[in-house]
């Protein structure tokens, strides 16, 4: 039986196929339209999941959406009833999208698959939100019994759940509803911050560490009371996000002493705090609803999803917590991952088919469920185009690159499948040395093109994970931190509240600078030879080479570019930064070798940045 899972018209579009209950294929939309966080109905990616899976073409059983519309449009005119006239403005804008877009969903789908050439799926379904979320948790992990978290901004009106899964069902057992969110309150700060909300939460959890949490004690009098059992209620006088077109309001920024930051101006102090300030406010909910969830579930472990579950520094508190014998986080926990667990929903829970687990291994396949490109598709597009290359064993590649890296070079790597969800796991990834003490700099500035304070992930062997962190177990997906060693800090006088961002990040703080964030922590990777050989070679032959089994692994893509997909992609990637290696599957190419790069647009016109 063919399934397909779809997300779309709010942010993150993504859709997958699950066919008897396996995973066959799973991608963002943004991946192949070059749009970042694309929100559009993902037919690009509905057509790579149907070709992945040589889906014939009266062979859609069930499609299946991530959540159910007329009940968030129902939230939503509740919502602006409830606050008239004030959020008029917001209402007007929102109404046309639901009129031409959101309502009529299955009939988009249906005629976009006919023109196609498939036959419309023989049935069409809904799932809620947040069971999508809890069914991306749950259904793919490796337990057999779990508590489930899923925490967002909002679905249809939960915006938290706790619930139990229990071989093949899931059953949600509390909700925290709207306009009460965890998502939302740290989108607010992320806005207040400077960034964009839906993308620059990541940079708020990766400034947090430079702060001091000074403003913890005036968020939790002013802005949001949490209850013993992770519930909360938010001061909505203080916020924007019902009545109006912001996340905060002039309250808001009276009680953080000014108005928010513009974007690309100084972080300042107070922005380092405040960041850190939620963190720990976040954390602290996070913490309180798993003890909630551990005590009337009673499972030993614990599954999580929602955008905040992509809040590492939080996960890694709650793995150290010990509340639970260990913990799953979806890779995909946003948006996109809903199109999966929407599916697995369908598969196990309305079609009640067993589920199969050993207790260690996930169904996931380590993410690596998007388009791949063979060695001959990479060689006819560099030949086509005239640009040099050397063709390799895989063998020598993998000295090749662990070599340049060794030598300092930042290579970028496109091989076998593309990642689904924002981390790139070594399939569409750029890589560099973790022992250099200005490669977080240049990466930051002259590769990525982003903002200098945001830290680089580490991406070590798992069998020497415990040689560099305080790790208590693999973490495949890159979605928990963990402290470096003692034996590996470097001692450095911290009493110095006068010394500038630039002067925090430009520190070394260990034998691995280039990915020990200021706090001592790291946002690890651990790399094994079952998901990932190709990766695990390289870093066997750079640990050979150096004596460390570690190097900086980041997404493959400049600052509001989506990751690349394609070979085209990452070439023209590869061409428009300071890269200096780039791997395609078996042919390598060096900068200094390649035409020169003519462009009609400077590409940071052609992306909004994030």
């Amino acid at each position: 039986m063919n399934i397909l899972g779809i997300s779309g018209l709010y942010h993150d579009s993504a859709a997958c196929l699950v066919r008897d209950g396996e995973i066959v294929a799973a991608a963002q939309e943004e991946r192949f339209t070059r749009v970042k966080h694309d929100s559009r109905l993902p037919f690009h990616a509905i057509q790579y999941c149907l070709d992945a899976g040589q889906v014939g073409r009266d062979a859609i059983d069930i499609a299946v959406f991530y959540d159910k519309p007329l009940a968030k449009m129902v939230r939503m005119l509740d919502t602006y009833t409830g606050v008239a006239p004030f959020g008029l403005k917001t209402f007007l804008l929102a109404i046309p999208s639901w009129l031409k877009e959101k309502a009529w969903i299955p009939y988009r789908i249906e005629r976009h698959l006919t023109k196609a050439g498939y036959r419309a799926p023989r049935q069409f379904l809904f799932a809620e939100h947040h069971q999508s979320h809890a069914g991306s948790a749950f259904f793919p992990s490796p337990f057999d019994e779990a508590a489930i978290i899923t925490v967002d901004g909002v679905g249809e009106w939960a915006t938290t759940t706790v619930g139990v899964g229990e071989g093949n069902r899931i059953k949600l057992l509390f909700e925290q509803r709207f306009p009460h969110s965890l998502g939302l309150l740290y989108s607010a700060f992320t806005y207040f911050i400077g960034f964009k909300v839906n993308s620059g939460e990541y940079k708020l959890m990766g400034l947090a560490p430079y702060g001091e949490p000074v403003y913890v004690a005036e968020i939790k009098k002013h802005l949001v009371t949490i209850r013993e059992d992770g519930s909360f209620h938010l001061n909505l006088e203080y916020f924007g996000y019902l009545d109006g077109l912001t996340m905060t309001n002039n309250r808001f920024a009276a009680l953080f002493g000014g108005p928010a930051r513009r974007a690309e101006t100084e972080i300042t102090k107070r922005e380092m705090d405040l960041a850190r300030s939620i963190q720990v406010v976040t954390e602290e909910i996070m913490l309180k609803m798993a003890r909630y969830a551990r005590t009337v579930t009673g499972k030993r472990y614990l599954c999580l999803a929602g955008g905040v579950a992509l809040n590492c520094v939080a996960n890694g508190g709650l793995l150290r917590s010990g509340l639970f014998d260990d913990l799953w986080i979806q890779p995909a926990a946003g948006d996109a991952g809903g199109a999966l667990g929407a599916a697995l929903f369908v598969w196990y829970d309305v079609l009640n088919q067993p589920r199969i687990v050993d207790g260690r291994n996930d169904a996931m396949k380590g993410a690596f469920l998007g388009p791949s490109f063979t060695a001959a598709q990479v060689r006819e597009f560099l030949d086509a185009n005239g640009y040099p290359y050397r063709q390799m064993h895989p063998d020598a590649r993998n000295r090749y690159v662990a070599k340049a890296i060794a030598d300092g070079k930042v290579i970028g790597l496109l091989k076998g499948r593309m990642e689904f969800g924002p981390r790139a796991l070594c399939n569409r990834s750029i890589i560099g040395d973790a022992r250099s003490p200005k490669m977080q700099s240049h990466m930051n500035l002259a590769i990525k093109f982003r903002e200098s304070f945001r830290p680089f992930a580490p991406a070590v062997l798992v069998e020497d994970v415990h040689d560099y962190f305080k790790v208590l177990r693999e973490s495949p997906y890159m979605l928990l931190v963990a402290h470096i060693r003692e034996d590996r800090c470097l001692s450095q006088d911290v009493a110095s509240d006068s010394r500038s961002l630039k002067e925090w990040v430009n520190m070394p703080r260990s034998d691995i600078p280039a990915v020990t964030h200021v706090d001592y922590s790291g946002r690890v990777q651990t790399v094994d030879q079952d998901r990932n050989p190709e990766m695990w070679a390289i870093l066997r032959d750079f640990k050979e080479l150096t004596g460390y089994g570690i190097i900086i692994n980041t997404s493959f893509n400049v600052r509001g570019e989506p990751i690349v997909c394609t070979p085209e992609d990452a070439y023209r990637c590869f061409m428009r930064t300071g890269m200096d290696t780039l791997v395609l599957e078996d042919c390598v190419l060096e900068k200094k070798d390649q035409p020169k790069w003519h462009e009609a647009i400077d590409w940071r016109e052609e992306f909004v940045l994030d």
